[in-house]
């Protein structure tokens, strides 16, 4: 892969479910698939900070939250700031 031009990147980039899925375990890893990859840091930036990437950051709050390194209140006001830019992001893609 080190061979091509880089200025066409993949069809996975930026796809949250293939560049950083779910595991057996509950987190999220990056695929071995992807370690090669010229792309890869880029891409999973973009992944995260996709409308995809609302989904990842509650779940790094509830498990925060679930281990006490947050409180109730700091997981309230997270969510709903998460929630509100899941919204706002919906409203701009509609």
């Amino acid at each position: 892969m080190n061979d091509q031009v880089h200025n066409e990147v993949p069809a996975c980039f930026g796809k949250l479910d293939i560049v950083f899925p779910k595991k057996d375990d509950g987190l999220r890893h990056s695929p071995e698939s992807c370690m090669p990859c010229f792309y890869k840091t880029e891409c999973l930036r973009s992944a995260i900070d996709g409308s995809d990437g609302v989904q990842v950051k509650e779940e790094r709050t509830d498990r925060a939250y679930e281990s006490g390194l947050i409180g109730f209140f700091e997981r309230w006001s997270t969510k709903k700031e998460l929630n509100r830019k899941k919204q706002k992001k919906n409203k701009t893609v509609s």
